[in-house]
């Protein structure tokens, strides 16, 4: 029997889904291990091998592919723990990381301060070299200026270096030259140059991602290390793959030269199995949505494609690499409550993790989390947490809160829990607004995916505020991103820098650099084991009228492109402009103005088959597994409601609610204005009583 291993490394847990060829699939959860994660990742690996019954040398023999996604670039970028980092640029500009673009965030806040560059001014250097914006030399590169610098930075135990010169994308040779002379001087240092890692306009968003990329590299690489050296010792000899920002997925090597690739490689994986998801009930629009125990994510998938945006930011740090748009909060089960200085209750965004993690761990957490609320509001089990492999402490939490939380906001410990359970949902309401509301779409025409261990006890007041009618619960609801890297593909960006009007463009040039992508994509995608009839394509043009500030990222189809239909792009150009803003120019015939060309290379993957139908089912009565006390948010009261064994196949039964379906890893709190249809994959279809619409189809009921 063969398998693949999907494993996601998150704040709190680390998740895993296993899946052999025949389609059984097995799931488990772990505490992460914040100093080494792969420790956890390992110390899972044994634990699944207890739970299939098979040896570790015969279990590990039998896994060909391993896909990863991990937290560790995010962590080092939040907690500003990266390498000792370097920049060496062009004379005159060693400011531009500090500078930014000239405009404060907050422009009417005199107090907002700016964020500290990730390099120190001392650490960026400069030399006496300049390209213009044609590419032609106006001042050559002198490599001896490079030799004193070269020794400070061996003084100063730099451990990675960025080089980054104005107008690079237009001309690499002097980016190279210093790259190459870098890593001949300096061979344990991590050298990158923005050329290989952003090869587009605009100089600070060039300078901050290849700094970003810098700052990352030796503790991706660090990481990397430790897992393929932990992987070799259990005799692993199967493929590892590491999840992309993008939604793709790529080898180590890939990862190591661009680590910036990473920063959001765990929640990535969702809008991906929100997709699949979202197909099995015939809808191509979805949104997600995964709690866990440290953040909220939020993502938009639109006609079967996870959107993508090039102007992210971590922790305010610019980041100019195709991502998914992805709306990452502090809202997760491990979200401190916290009273602040004018006597308000808030919630997170710091979090209490996995150590010492929630007061009912008992692990010497003392302040109130979600986790802790959810406890005293009933929605968990003390008994059942985690399969019961973690025991909660319900008496310890209501202690501690009453004498800390309740008592400081003059309320009992319920209305404090009530208080906590309002506040996190209303802050994840607005994470969905962000990427949906915010971006032109109405979150009421999507179906509503939720995914996480802690978000179906959440999602219905969620659906409440943004008055969404139905939401689902997918079978493996609580290790959602593991399974979404399992059904990611092999996925590439390219980028092309060409600025000219619409009308001007050179079509030879023009279709010269499309050729040119698709030949590395085709390359590297066939080294990675892909074969040529297995790639696709899939062609952005970025666009504005001319005069615009910001661009607009339009998706054209290949042959569009091939066969150069202007006409065509430019009538899309104009419905996309109006659908964004609100308008369009086309009507007075402002010009429009090419900014980039990219192209995404697709080597598409072979999908595991972990779902299929369910031929039996059991009865609800018989999936009764007790009545519980539980806080109705509709009645604000709490009641006794049924409890049901939401492990137990149970395909086509409905469950009125108000009601708690429990299942291993994860809780699902049907409310009083919800029913709740499990289809036939055994995933849980949540529709409000009254207001269910026609146009929604249940393929359940």
């Amino acid at each position: 029997m063969k398998y693949k291993l999907g494993i996601d490394v998150g704040g709190t847990f680390t998740d895993f889904i296993l899946i052999s060829e025949s389609g059984e699939t097995s799931v488990h959860k772990t505490l992460s291990t914040p100093e080494d994660p792969s420790i956890g990742v390992i110390s899972g690996i044994h634990d699944l091998s207890n739970i299939i019954d098979l040896n570790l040398d015969q279990f590990v023999k039998s896994v060909e592919t391993i896909v990863h996604g991990t937290t560790v670039a995010t962590n080092a970028l939040l907690t500003l723990k990266g390498a000792k980092t370097a920049l060496i640029t062009t004379k005159g500009v060693r400011d531009a990381l500090e500078m930014r673009r000239g405009i404060r965030e907050e422009q009417y806040n005199n107090h907002y301060r700016n964020v500290i560059p990730l390099i120190p001014r001392y650490l960026r250097l400069t030399v006496d070299e300049r390209i213009d914006a044609q590419g032609e030399i106006l001042t050559p590169l002198d490599e001896s200026e490079l030799i004193p610098i070269i020794e400070f930075l061996k003084e100063e135990k730099v451990e990675s270096v960025a080089v980054c010169f104005m107008n690079a994308f237009k001309n690499s040779i002097h980016e190279e030259k210093t790259a190459q002379f870098l890593k001949i001087n300096l061979p344990d240092c991590f050298i990158t140059s923005s050329t290989e890692v952003l090869p587009s306009i605009r100089f600070y968003e060039r300078i901050s991602t290849t700094a970003v990329n810098a700052y990352l590299g030796p503790i991706v690489a660090n990481y990397l290390r430790r897992l393929t050296v932990k992987l070799d010792e259990i005799n692993f000899t199967g493929t590892l793959l590491i999840m992309q920002s993008n939604g793709g997925v790529v080898t180590p090597e890939v990862v190591q030269k661009s680590p910036a690739v990473t920063v959001l490689s765990g929640p990535a994986a969702a809008p991906t199995a929100g997709a699949f998801y979202a197909n099995l009930l015939g809808y191509k629009d979805c949104i997600t949505i995964d709690m866990g125990g440290t953040s909220f994510d939020a993502s938009l998938v639109i006609d079967n494609q996870c959107v993508t945006s090039t102007d992210g930011e971590i922790n305010r740090y610019k980041i100019a690499l195709p991502a998914l748009d992805i709306a990452t909060i502090g809202a997760g089960g491990g979200s401190i409550g916290w009273i602040d200085s004018g006597g308000l209750l808030q919630m997170g965004p710091q979090s209490a993790g996995a150590l010492p993690g929630p007061i009912c761990y008992n692990r010497g957490g003392t302040l109130p989390t979600c986790t802790d609320a959810n406890l005293i509001l009933g929605y968990l089990n003390p008994d059942f947490f985690a399969g019961g492999r973690i025991k909660l402490d319900t008496e310890r939490t209501k202690r501690i809160m009453s004498e800390q939380t309740a008592s400081s906001l003059g309320l009992s410990l319920l209305e404090t829990a009530v208080g906590m359970y309002r506040i996190i949902n209303s802050n994840m309401a607005q994470g969905v607004r962000q990427v949906s509301i915010e971006k032109g779409y109405d979150p009421r025409e999507f179906l509503f995916i939720v995914a996480g261990g802690a978000g179906p006890i959440h999602a219905g007041e969620i659906c409440k505020e943004l008055e969404i009618p139905m939401f689902l619960v997918p079978n493996v609801a609580s290790i959602f991103c593991a399974a979404g890297m399992l059904l990611g593909d092999l996925k590439h960006d390219y980028i092309r820098s060409y600025i000219t009007s619409f009308s001007d463009i050179d079509k030879d040039y023009f279709l010269k650099l499309y050729g040119e992508m698709k030949e590395t994509g085709i390359d590297t995608l066939i080294n990675e084991g892909v074969s040529k009839d297995r790639i696709e394509f899939y062609p952005v043009l970025d666009l504005r009228y001319i005069g615009q500030y910001h661009e607009v990222q339009l998706a054209v189809p290949l042959e569009d492109i091939e066969s150069f239909n202007l006409n065509k792009i430019k009538n899309e150009f104009h419905k996309e402009h109006n659908r964004l803003f609100g308008y369009s120019l086309e009507e007075e015939g402002t010009e429009i103005e090419l900014i980039n060309v990219r192209l995404r290379a697709l080597g598409i993957t072979e999908k595991p088959k972990f779902l299929s139908g369910t031929e039996s089912s059991v009865s609800l009565e018989s999936a009764l597994k007790e009545k519980r006390n539980v806080y109705i948010p509709e009645s604000n009261d709490v009641k006794e409601v049924p409890v049901y064994d939401g492990d137990m196949p149970l395909s086509g039964n409905k469950i009125i609610g108000p009601a708690v379906i429990e299942k291993v890893n994860t809780s699902i709190f049907v409310g009083e204005r919800y029913n709740c249809l499990i289809d036939e994959y055994g995933s849980f279809i949540i529709y409000n009583k009254d207001s269910y619409p026609e146009g929604f189809r249940i393929k359940a009921d």
